[in-house]
């Protein structure tokens, strides 16, 4: 596997930012397409990004939200390519955009995309059940290593992020779980309330119900930073009181995925300057950044080098785990 691929679409998402912007505006109603289903993150994300666009006043055209979540996100791809040239069709993802293609045949890939900008970052936490005897990551960790391939870690899906994390953290610790793989962090967050399984990486969000309810504990954040203050959630604690990884000894100091907007290939660059601009003033509007508390992700507006920056440095890191993995396909 080559790193061609990564380079090209860092190119493209680099050099549209010095494009001369040509005042274009849309001139008939938008259509959002949302890798995912109704009511998961991305659907959340773009369903946001809608509200303010519309009650902002910031597009003069109607916007339709269209779901199209099969084959982890693939079916919305595939749809986007086919809006070739025409930057009437928005794609809203993850980092998906770009590592789907290395664990499936897909009929897409990441350069039939024009990058636009990723608004925030979520966020991975290692959870524990409620009544779980540890306090901390690393009795965690150390508890996994004593008796490997015996403890049972929970996630999203199969060859996906949680997947990617889990073979990080083994990489990095010398511990191993048995992954066992669900449809959505929700289910996940069910079964480790449940005692069905010792541990998740999800989401703030998709653990914050069984968190309020003292059913799961935080351990640590994959995060530089810990996270933005709160209001306490369960035991008088709040997102910003759960220590990094990082600092709760562990090597493995990041792990975030993006929330990411793409456009389909040829569109023109005034376009894609069009919507740069109008989701860089969503990303600094009152109603993004209450979301972005709600929901405990990273507001994180990235657009034309930083972009293409940290798609390079994503990439690299979760095919260097696709390729330990065997995940790749040929």
């Amino acid at each position: 596997m080559t790193t061609l691929r990564t380079a090209a679409l860092a190119a493209a998402i680099a050099l549209v930012p010095g494009a001369a912007a040509l005042a274009w505006q849309p001139t008939k109603p938008i259509e959002f397409v949302v890798t995912s289903g109704p009511g998961g993150g991305t659907d959340n994300f773009a369903r946001v990004v809608q509200s303010i666009l519309t009650k902002q006043k910031l597009v003069d055209q109607p916007i339709v939200v269209v779901n199209k979540g099969g084959g982890s996100g693939a079916e919305g791809y595939v749809h986007g390519k086919a809006g070739k040239g025409d930057p009437h069709r928005v794609i809203f993802g993850t980092n998906n955009a770009y590592l789907l293609p290395y664990v499936a045949k897909l009929a897409f890939k990441p350069t039939d995309f024009t990058p636009v900008a990723s608004l925030a970052l979520d966020e991975f936490l290692i959870w524990v059940n409620g009544s779980a005897p540890f306090d901390d990551a690393k009795a965690y960790i150390d508890a996994v290593k004593a008796k490997p391939n015996t403890f049972k870690m929970a996630g999203s899906q199969s060859k996906d992020t949680d997947q990617t994390l889990t073979a990080m953290i083994q990489e990095q610790t010398g511990a191993k779980w048995i992954y066992v793989p669900f449809q959505g962090g929700g289910v996940a967050a069910t079964q480790l309330a449940g005692g069905h399984v010792d541990s998740n990486t999800n989401n703030p969000n998709e653990n914050l119900g069984q968190w309020k309810a003292g059913q799961v504990k935080p351990l640590c954040v994959f995060s530089p930073a810990r996270l933005a203050k709160s209001e306490p959630v369960f035991g008088g604690k709040g997102w910003g009181d759960i220590p990094t990884c990082k600092e709760a000894g562990l090597p493995l100091e990041a792990f975030q995925m993006p929330r990411t907007v793409w456009l389909p290939a040829d569109v023109p660059a005034d376009a894609v300057k069009f919507y740069e601009d109008v989701l860089e003033k969503v990303s600094q509007s009152d109603e993004w950044k209450e979301f972005i508390a709600r929901t405990a992700q990273t507001g994180r507006f990235m657009k034309g080098k930083e972009f293409a920056e940290f798609v390079a440095r994503d990439d690299a890191a979760n095919r260097k785990v696709f390729e330990a993995e065997g995940w790749v396909v040929k």
